[in-house]
């Protein structure tokens, strides 16, 4: 009997045999990572730390590694949602059967290639990884799942289940156990309900800012204090609790689940790397709204090289005047603050010359964006994510107070912005989450009311197919991205689990976009239907907060040189 036949009337021991199957399946997954890890260390370090030149002429093979690895950890984070989802008797055949065409699916991907892009597929033998080790793939286990867990009939059963979904909001139960997380995500759904999803298209087709109200309101909910601690102003969460809030507005619309991550990213920078003055000056205000950050790293022709970092803050008495060029700048017109990487000592090579500015600036307006001193701006047209705009800024003598180098010694900037990383990976792999959601939902909308042929077209298998593959792998990203927030509410390293999370989910939005807008067929590709924007919007998830190829470098690196 297949899996996939054992689910016709799901009963408390078949659901104990599916998590049995799945945790023996687990030890042959990690046997074959294992023997993955094995194989390209010894192409890339053979000495036992990764060689740099190695690591670049065998880069699709560790890339690869990479994605295998992130492909059974999302496998592992599924079992364990699985195992807390019974014991706390809510495994239902929903649940089950995401779990089991998840565990079916990506099992067979380890074994016969997994896509890193659209014209790059990875498959065992790429890596170099001997027969004998990929006959860890062959246990009884894994071949059951492989044969049953992710076939048509148990696509279209979950389909099935999922039809009410639009009214119920039940596309699986998410695993957080905790009664506070579940008020905070319905208070933030019901908020994305009334003042987002109704407007979001139209601010995307007219290419406005989310208006200033809405972002107040985002301020009264404590969006933007959400995880600087009570005593700093803020709520004092956790970057679970991000996560569930980055979710739920990402899926009303990316921009406003975006608006978040600057005010993190500053919010963690003062925190960790601030003077207590600048804590104190800085904190309670982002933590309410009254002043908006945004982040200033990025160069013309300097994305992640940050090395080769070009912009000067030369100080002279008690200022620092700024020289140089940025760009793709989130936010900049609108923002009060940025948190400015320059280069104030140039006779240190690299990182080591590196410090951040507290950057204070005045609010621009639609007639003049950047009206501060030395400071001129230029917008950036972009096909989605365009609720807050993009820009490059020149600074020509831009002047900052000498107090408002972070923590008050030179030198410092890109270990202190090191330090973020992992926040900024974890919320930004939880708005590629919300951005998923968001795009199944759209495509099981319009299958649902779309007629053709005298029926919906949600009754075709090819395209209800579609969508409950949509829901199980975007439950898979979920639950990653939930593993490396709790890691980090944990106070341990996780930049290898937000480095998954972040390429996986990224992928799944875009995964997701296409094929919500494949169902909407030629009304897809017309502007007037939200999933046109949807598509645009995901696109830019495998790109920014590090590229997916630097997501798999990191991965790769991280796994091979220390951790694991």
């Amino acid at each position: 009997m297949s899996v996939a036949e054992k689910f016709d009337e799901p009963s408390t021991s078949v659901l104990d045999n599916l998590l049995t199957l799945c945790s023996e399946a687990e030890h042959a997954a990690l046997a074959f990572e294992a023997a993955a890890k094995a194989e390209v260390r010894r192409k890339i370090a053979p000495n036992g730390r990764v060689d740099a030149k190695l690591l670049e002429r065998e880069q699709f093979a560790a890339h690869g590694y990479a994605w295998i690895a992130t492909c059974v950890a999302g496998l592992v984070q599924m079992r364990r949602w699985g195992e807390t989802l019974a014991a706390a008797g809510k495994l239902g055949e929903l649940e089950a059967l995401l779990l089991q065409a998840a565990w079916g699916e990506y099992l067979s991907q380890l074994d016969g290639g997994i896509a890193m892009s659209q014209v790059e597929i990875v498959r065992p033998a790429d890596l170099g990884i001997p027969q004998e080790a990929r006959a860890a793939l062959q246990t009884p286990a894994v071949r059951t799942l492989m044969t049953g867990g992710n076939t048509a009939a148990v696509r279209l059963r979950i389909a099935t289940l999922l039809a009410d979904s639009l009214d119920t909001g039940d596309f699986g139960a998410l695993g957080l156990e905790d009664d506070a997380l579940e008020m905070v995500r319905e208070q933030f759904r019901r908020f994305v309900a009334e003042e987002v999803m109704p407007n979001a298209h139209d601010w995307h087709l007219k290419d406005e800012l989310i208006p200033l109200p809405v972002v107040q309101k985002m301020a009264e909910l404590g969006v933007f204090g959400l995880t600087i601690p009570e005593e700093w102003g803020g709520l004092g969460m956790g970057k679970l609790a991000m996560c569930v809030v980055t979710e739920e507005l990402s899926r009303g619309y990316i921009g406003v689940g975006s608006l978040g991550t600057r005010s993190e990213i500053a919010g963690e920078l003062i925190r960790a790397g601030g003077t207590e003055a600048q804590k104190k000056k800085y904190l309670a205000k982002i933590a309410q709204g009254e002043i908006l950050p945004t982040a200033v790293f990025t160069e013309p022709n300097i994305g992640s090289d940050l090395a080769n970092l070009r912009t000067r803050a030369v100080r002279e008495g008690d200022i620092y005047k700024v020289h140089g060029n940025k760009t793709w700048i989130t936010h900049a017109a609108r923002a009060d603050i940025m948190t400015l990487l320059v280069r104030t000592n140039p006779d240190k090579p690299g990182y080591q010359g590196l410090s951040m500015l507290l950057a204070e600036k005045p609010r621009g307006s639609e007639d003049n964006p950047f009206p501060a001193k030395g400071m001129t701006g230029g917008e950036i047209q972009v096909l989605g994510y365009r609720g807050m705009k993009e820009y490059e800024l020149g600074f020509d003598g831009f002047e900052v107070p000498a107090e408002n180098l972070l923590g008050g010694e030179e030198g410092h900037g890109f270990k202190q912005l090191m330090a973020t990383f992992e926040s900024a990976r974890i919320q930004t792999a939880a708005r590629a989450v919300g951005v998923a959601q968001c795009a199944m939902e759209l495509g099981l909308r319009y299958a649902k009311e779309r007629i053709q042929f005298g029926k919906p077209i949600y009754a075709f298998p090819r395209v209800a197919g579609k969508i409950a593959w949509m829901a199980v792998e975007t439950m898979i990203a979920r639950q990653l991205t939930y593993f490396s927030a709790r890691e980090k509410d944990s106070d341990r390293r996780c930049d290898i689990e937000a480095g998954m999370a972040k390429l996986l989910a990224a992928r799944v939005a875009w995964s997701n976009a296409d094929n919500a807008l494949q169902v909407h067929g030629g009304n897809g590709y017309a502007q007037e239907y939200p999933v046109s924007r949807v598509l645009c919007d995901a696109r830019i998830l495998n790109i920014f907060e590090g590229a997916a190829e630097i997501q798999a470098q990191v991965v790769c690196r991280g796994l091979l040189d220390g951790r694991n």
